[in-house]
């Protein structure tokens, strides 16, 4: 947003769409990075039902709305919607960020990305390393084509192993390296975690309300590891509190939502985002909730 804050008839509009949207941490995060950066910008939310969406998206052309983020439900059925597709947001199937230039819009995957870049950010290059990523859906999906594209040896295990299979074989068809597809049960997960550099929550496991959930105890994980939980809220999960404990790096959901969006930024503005500015902004949100 301005520096003043005022909006006015130049004011670009970006956005989030979803259903429900009231809790997104978007707008917080969004608008602090617009106002830092001194742009005339301003983020806001929009509820679009499954429907809609159709009509929601020549809404964005002709109101020329400059860039939306997408969350659930819509990250699938957008596509239909949208002019152009990059090459990862189509090898993953989920967009959640368009860029509307003159009329087209283009869809991007910065889930992807945003978790390759939390993991830079902390000098971590997955090349190489053996990753094992529980959970097979979305998320997982996104975070293990951007992992088997930097080259990492993947363990995909899932309460149903054959949507583990089904990323598994996917992973094979798009990049020709082979990942492992297990039951994501104790056995399976305590053999996996014995060769683990990095491991990874992609589940709903230890999520505000239940946060005393968490797919994996200290016993079972080892000094050095490193625990990424996808999972924000709360900042410091029962996960990360486990990894602690068993002498792990740890590394929070936050991070890879902070990165996500200022991916987004950079592709609506065209400047390099004031990523410190939107993790203070979320952290701020999400502990104010």
């Amino acid at each position: 947003m301005k520096s003043d804050e005022l909006i006015s008839g130049t004011t670009t509009i970006c956005g989030v769409i979803g259903d429900p949207i009231a809790h997104t941490m978007s707008p917080s995060m969004h608008n602090a990075a617009f106002k830092a950066c001194g742009l005339d910008y301003i983020y806001l939310p929009f509820r679009v039902k499954k429907d809609e969406l159709g009509r929601a998206i020549a809404g964005m052309r002709a109101l020329n709305i400059r860039g939306l983020n997408v969350t659930i439900p819509h990250k699938v059925a957008i596509r239909q919607f949208i002019d152009k597709l990059d090459d990862m947001a189509e090898k993953i199937g989920a967009v959640n960020t368009l860029v509307n230039e003159n009329g087209i819009v283009s869809g991007y995957n910065t889930d992807a990305q945003g978790f390759l870049q939390a993991l830079l950010e902390r000098d971590i290059d997955p090349a190489g390393k053996t990753v094992s990523i529980l959970g097979a859906g979305g998320a997982a999906r996104a975070i293990s084509f951007i992992l088997a594209e930097r080259g990492a040896n993947l363990i995909i295990l899932n309460r149903t192993p054959e949507k583990a299979g089904e990323c598994a074989g996917r992973i094979a068809q798009y990049f020709g390296r082979e990942a492992r597809a297990m039951a994501l049960n104790n056995q399976n997960l305590k053999a996996a975690i014995k060769e683990t550099d990095i491991l990874v929550n992609t589940t709903s496991l230890g999520m505000s309300p239940d946060v005393q959930q968490t797919p994996v105890t200290a016993d079972l994980l080892q000094c050095g590891t490193v625990v990424f939980d996808t999972v924000y809220n709360p900042l410091q999960t029962r996960l990360l509190m486990e990894a602690e404990k068993a002498g792990a790096k740890t590394i929070s959901g936050i991070d890879m939502l902070v990165w996500q969006g200022a991916l987004a930024f950079e592709k609506w503005t065209g400047q390099q985002a004031p990523v410190d500015a939107m993790r203070t902004a979320a952290i701020k949100r999400l502990t104010e909730r």
